[in-house]
């Protein structure tokens, strides 16, 4: 049966690819694709093109019957596919970040701002803070350097955007990485295809090491 997968572009595919080669997928019609979205060459696999938040919702709409994205987006929209496998690629965490005169103990309500309000309230109520929280889709390093708010949450990788804004990371919040997410119901439909490549990326993974 072919494998429908719908895969996160940009950064994620970069990452991603030499391991999905290194499984023993012909990833070359991906690397040279121009505008091409969809890549159908492969019998056994086929490949669709997306942006983060799409892929979760092309799993979770059955669309496709793998999705390769960032936990992140998974843990943000609260996903509930099943999450098979860390490809441990894209590697950075969330963080609590402020301008240097910030105070983490402070006892007035903080305001923090974030792309990711799902998480960051999540993390608040399991520390017993209530916080107000403001969605930003930019530049969210802005937030606390205009006195729009207390603090962010934001995904860090280097640290250098923050240092390059004088900010500074007080708490990490949680590792993310890429994962191999896999529609429930394909699960049961195509499970041998589904652990087969499951097992080939484990081996591609150890190979890397």
């Amino acid at each position: 049966m072919t494998l429908k997968i719908a895969l996160t572009k940009g950064r994620t595919e970069k990452q991603v690819l030499p391991l999905l080669e290194a499984s023993g997928i012909d990833c070359s019609a991906i690397r040279n694709k121009g505008r091409q979205l969809i890549f159908n060459e492969d019998p056994d696999f086929h490949f669709i093109l997306a942006k983060g938040p799409d892929v979760a919702t092309y799993l979770d709409r059955s669309a496709v019957d793998i999705g390769i994205v960032g936990s992140d987006i998974l843990a943000e929209q609260q996903n509930t596919q099943y999450d098979m496998l860390d490809l441990k690629t894209g590697q950075c965490r969330f963080a609590l970040a402020s301008t240097p005169d910030f105070n983490p103990n402070q006892t007035k309500r903080k305001i923090i701002a974030t792309k990711y309000p799902n998480i960051t309230q999540s993390y608040f109520e399991r520390i017993g803070e209530d916080v107000e929280i403001i969605k930003i889709e930019g530049s969210v390093e802005l937030a606390p350097l205009v006195g729009l708010a207390d603090a962010i949450v934001d995904l860090v990788e280097t640290g250098s955007t923050l240092r390059e804004n004088n900010l500074r990371i007080y708490t990490e919040l949680q590792p993310i990485s890429t994962h191999l997410v896999v529609n429930r119901l394909a699960l049961k439909q195509k499970r041998s295809e589904i652990f087969q490549l499951s097992a080939n990326l484990k081996r591609a993974q150890q190979l890397e090491v």
